[in-house]
């Protein structure tokens, strides 16, 4: 029996494990037998699929990082440079993870422009458009809270601009401001509240909102070009 022979039986007995106690087959077979539209193979159709790609990128990376970060002012500067310097290829995640974040905004944006220009935020897909929409936001709190974490110069100036824009709110800003900083000047506290939402709440929030985005666009399909 050849080896490519033996692969193949192998590769069966596992599919056939998994079908016998997920019932997979039926869906993959009907998700691959999916026919797309000449028109929706064009390079700009895949800028949404290409955000999540960098998604999950920063996804990976960052659990990385969060094995070695600490979120308290004395201690995130210090992890910071224990990534870079003493963990092996840390500098590397970092970087994967920087880049990604940087990518991920460019193509985010992009994939929002290519829907408002192709027409395909009009009835029935208005809702999946305001879905589009609360990503866009939730990846900005993404972007912003990440360049919080290092909690150098640079991190409290970004900091204490959220804060004071906040307060600028007409009626509530005092109070959102108080949320960030619980009543204090911008320190720990703001920490605190800019790492609990990165790992915790934006990615339970973006995670709610991608399920409804790709769950539409199964059942109504990639809208037809203007």
């Amino acid at each position: 029996m050849s080896e490519a022979t033996r692969e193949k039986i192998g590769e069966s007995r596992w599919l056939k494990w998994l079908d016998e106690r997920f019932r997979m087959k039926r869906w993959v077979v009907e998700a691959m037998k999916k026919p797309v539209h000449p028109w929706a193979r064009k390079w700009y159709y895949c800028l949404g699929g290409l955000t999540l790609v960098t998604f999950l990128v920063l996804v990976v990376t960052g659990l990385i990082l969060l094995q070695h970060y600490r979120p308290t002012p004395a201690g995130a500067a210090e992890s910071i440079g224990y990534i870079m310097n003493d963990v092996w290829l840390g500098w590397l995640v970092r970087g994967i993870h920087h880049w990604a974040a940087n990518v991920m905004m460019v193509l985010i944006v992009a994939h929002m422009v290519r829907v408002f220009l192709t027409g395909a935020y009009k009835k029935p897909r208005e809702l999946n458009w305001i879905a589009g929409v609360l990503l866009l936001v939730t990846t900005v709190g993404f972007y912003v809270s990440g360049f919080v974490l290092p909690w150098d110069q640079r991190s409290f100036e970004i900091a204490s601009a959220i804060v004071g824009a906040l307060k600028q709110i007409p009626l509530v800003g005092d109070l959102l401001a108080g949320i960030v900083t619980s009543v204090t000047p911008v320190g720990g506290e703001a920490l605190g509240f800019f790492f609990d939402n990165h790992v915790i709440v934006l990615p339970l929030v973006i995670f709610i909102l991608l399920l409804f985005h790709f769950v539409m666009i199964r059942r109504q399909g990639i809208a037809e070009p203007l």
